[in-house]
């Protein structure tokens, strides 16, 4: 995914399924200046983690 797709996504009302490894997850935050994204399981707050957004991927 790329930074301009991934802040669309974020502040989407839609419910956008965001794949990491694998797994599904909610994007928490965008950091713009080191390409990174803060995600979350969905359904697992507390299982917060730093990603490459190019690591993600978008599930249409």
């Amino acid at each position: 995914m790329d930074l301009q797709r991934a802040k669309q996504i974020f502040s989407s009302s839609s419910d956008i399924d965001v794949k990491y490894n694998g797994d599904s997850v909610w994007i928490e935050k965008i950091n713009e200046d080191n390409g990174t994204a803060n995600v979350h399981l969905r359904g697992s707050e507390q299982d917060k983690v730093e990603v490459e957004i190019s690591q993600l991927r978008e599930v249409q």
